[in-house]
């Protein structure tokens, strides 16, 4: 499944004068979540134990995931040569860890299960493209293009297993739109924020809500309505709803204006 590799990454071009902290935080700690794509590939081919042919395709993707956490951390680790990765990803698993024994999916169905990992697909896109277009840092943007195009690409090949799924299952419109909302939801849970906690200190006691906010007030203003009208045109497909026209535009400037909101919240929190 792999497209490119870490030798594919103009590392010769990295110019720190063009590196901010902020950037730096936010990178550390999407370096956490994606290197953990190895204990995700696991959960699903539990989760999928009878479906061979998904585990497969699950092991390529999670090997992907790795990818774009080494790429990250790598470039973390010349934006801030303090930070060591090995040793904040330890703390991480330590403290946030994935139901790897489960035999059926949190998620209530296989399709289920499906459409909650459409939605962090649509998020980590949305997220390395406004981090590609806020940053003048070349190395970083390069890594935020390919792996905001991975995520993409993740997206659909997920979609087409819900929809594989979603004929045998039949999970209503109204079910698979509250999955969505609720994965939506646990942006403000343990692992982003966890993964901020264990990036950028991790010695004071752990607090979500404070590192919750750390975190969303430094991504949510990055975003611009071109990265939300697509995001949104990808939710809106995963759950059966008119990704085009009158509908789509209204509901994306909606959710800009709350993300802008919740940032400026966050910032004035922290």
């Amino acid at each position: 499944m792999s497209r490119w590799t870490l030798a594919d990454i103009p590392w010769e071009d990295f110019d720190p004068s063009l590196v901010d902290a902020d950037t730096v935080k936010v990178v550390k700690a999407a370096s956490m979540v994606e290197f953990n794509g190895g204990d995700y590939a696991t959960y699903l081919c539990s989760v999928f134990a009878d479906d061979p042919d998904f585990q497969d395709l699950a092991k390529a993707w999670g090997q992907e995931e790795v990818q774009h956490g080494k790429a990250l951390a790598r470039w973390a680790e010349m934006a801030d040569p303090e930070f060591d990765f090995e040793k904040a990803f330890r703390r991480f698993t330590e403290g946030y860890r994935l139901p790897l024994d489960a035999t059926s999916s949190v998620r209530g169905s296989r399709t289920g299960e499906f459409v909650a990992r459409c939605i962090v697909e649509i998020g980590t896109s949305s997220l390395y493209s406004a981090l590609r277009d806020s940053t003048d840092e070349p190395v970083l943007k390069a890594i935020c293009a390919k792996t905001a195009a991975d995520e993409v690409r993740h997206y659909k090949f997920f979609r087409a297993q819900m929809d594989r799924y979603l004929a045998s299952e039949g999970v209503g419109f109204w079910r698979r739109l509250r999955i969505a909302f609720d994965r939506l939801k646990e942006a403000e849970d343990d692992e982003l924020a966890y993964s901020y906690y264990a990036a950028n200190g991790g010695d004071e006691p752990y607090d979500r809500q404070h590192n919750a906010d750390q975190y969303l007030g430094r991504v949510f203003l990055r975003y611009r309505l071109d990265h939300v009208e697509r995001g949104m045109s990808m939710l809106l497909k995963a759950v059966g709803l008119p990704h085009r026209g009158w509908f789509a535009r209204p509901v994306s400037r909606l959710a800009l204006w709350f993300l802008r909101r919740r940032a400026l919240q966050a910032r004035v929190v922290a």
